[in-house]
């Protein structure tokens, strides 16, 4: 599930919560939950339920602070990495571990 604008929330169990994202693989969940609980969230995970067994198992994840929006703490730069910097779309996105403040790369190498 990619960054979007869009504020998705509803439950996981019986808490009001804000999703961050359906559909993940386990490295994934574990990946955005000890980086949102290093941030001062709370976390809850959800099982999704697999259409047949031999499916790999994917996940919903959500945040109880309703008003968080993974797209705009990330472009204003509020989330930290577990060394101090500002989590960028890239590090989002388990794409790269460069902070470095550009949300986009327009093909020249730095």
């Amino acid at each position: 599930m990619a960054l979007a604008g869009k504020h998705m929330f509803g439950s996981i169990e019986d808490t009001r919560v804000t999703f961050v994202e359906k559909g993940i693989s386990a490295d994934r969940r574990d990946f955005l939950k000890k980086l949102l609980e290093f941030n001062g969230f709370e976390v809850l995970v959800q099982e999704d339920r697999r259409k047949k067994e031999e499916d790999p198992q994917l996940y919903t994840i959500g945040v109880t602070d309703m008003v968080f929006n993974p797209t705009i703490w990330i472009f204003q730069r509020k989330l930290e990495t577990f060394n101090g910097q500002k989590v960028t779309q890239g590090y989002w996105n388990q794409e790269t571990e460069d902070t470095k403040p550009q949300y986009w790369n327009n093909g020249s190498n730095f």
